[in-house]
């Protein structure tokens, strides 16, 4: 089970993929924040709510003229960095027989690129994600959601995500899992772990 942000895909900013947003596209990235993300965000990732549906008033609001699909196409392609080094690794991985999946806190937009237009589809059995599952992350039932699709007992789990609260909930689970730091091979750390 690979997580996404922060370890399948990079942002070489440190400010992320509204870095540019208001040279790019004149949105203020803190308006955004607080009109947007701040207030809607948690129904939208948990599948309580839809993203247009939200967006498309605060833009109406904030957005200068600027359309809500325009500003979605902007957001997933800067925040599109996939980190290849990692990505070849789990390849070369698969290729033994170790089933991939991916465990992250995507809304449905966002997991549909990610599967479809960044073509994950073509290295992972499936992509498990929190608007799909009613959970995010690190919350028991996240994981749990993830067990009861897959068939797998948490023994059988192996977890790498870069967010340690995360990966202590994974354990707390019952899952194998460790901290990716993007310094340590994946099959060091497979190893590290008895994998």
């Amino acid at each position: 089970m690979i997580d996404v942000d922060g370890v399948l895909i990079v942002n070489p900013d440190p400010q992320g993929w509204s870095a540019n947003l208001e040279r790019d596209l004149g949105i203020s990235k803190d308006s955004l924040q607080a009109e947007f993300f701040a207030p809607h965000w948690p129904d939208i990732v948990s599948g309580r709510a839809d993203l247009y549906s939200r967006l498309v008033p605060v833009l109406e609001k904030i957005g200068k003229g600027v359309r809500a699909d325009t500003l979605v196409q902007y957001w997933f392609e800067q925040d599109s960095h996939v980190n290849h080094d990692l990505l070849n690794q789990l390849i070369t991985l698969r290729a033994t027989g170790l089933e991939l999946h991916l465990a992250t806190v995507q809304e449905h937009e966002r997991a549909r690129y990610l599967w479809h237009t960044l073509g994950f589809e073509r290295h992972f059995v499936a992509i498990h994600y929190a608007a799909a599952l009613g959970a995010t992350k690190p919350a028991q039932g996240f994981f749990e959601a993830i067990e009861l699709r897959t068939g797998f007992q948490p023994r059988d789990l192996f977890f790498i995500d870069d967010s340690p609260r995360n990966v202590e909930a994974a354990i707390a689970r019952g899952w194998c899992a460790a901290v990716w730091d993007g310094q340590t091979s994946l099959i060091d750390l497979l190893s590290e772990h008895g994998i």
